[in-house]
């Protein structure tokens, strides 16, 4: 078993709902129990012009390899209407696998750490509200010194 971390956002239709489906839909995988969630923060989009987004963080308990996780967060992503038309674009659910354990891994389909936590404060905040003190296993920083050199501005606690 693993303690896996996923990023949750939505900004299309009802957020909120989006984030609690997802997390149903999570907690009902095989080999996998939801342990802690993250406050839901509300934040300004990265990319072109669209709304808010919700943004919260999940530490999952997973007997799941990190690849069979990533292609159940893809399908979970796909039932709840996720359509990939620009880079970055809104979005009904974005579900993202930021940290499994402290496995490091490169693959065409999969990169361990996400390579750009480190740059997202619309995911550290919420990520340090479960594991502030961590270290970043490439980085060998805390998730909270990473934060600290990123503007949080934008970011509010909504629930």
């Amino acid at each position: 078993m693993a303690r896996a971390y996923l990023a949750l956002g939505s900004n299309l239709g009802d957020r909120a709902l989006h984030l609690l489906e997802a997390l149903a839909r999570l907690s009902r995988l095989p080999e996998t129990r939801l342990l802690r969630l993250s406050s839901v923060y509300e934040t300004l989009p990265v990319g072109p012009p669209q709304p808010l987004y919700l943004n919260q963080v999940a530490e999952l308990e997973t007997g799941l390899p990190p690849e069979a996780l990533l292609a159940s967060l893809l399908e979970i992503e796909r039932a709840l209407g996720r359509l990939r038309r620009e880079k970055w674009g809104p979005r009904t659910l974005d579900l993202d696998l930021l940290l499994y354990g402290e496995l490091v891994l490169s693959s065409p389909s999969l990169t361990l750490p996400h390579p750009r936590l480190h740059e997202r404060a619309f995911v550290l905040v919420p990520l340090c509200d479960l594991i502030p003190e961590a270290i970043h296993p490439v980085l060998g920083r805390s998730f909270r010194a990473l934060l600290e050199g990123l503007d949080t501005q934008g970011i509010r606690r909504v629930l």
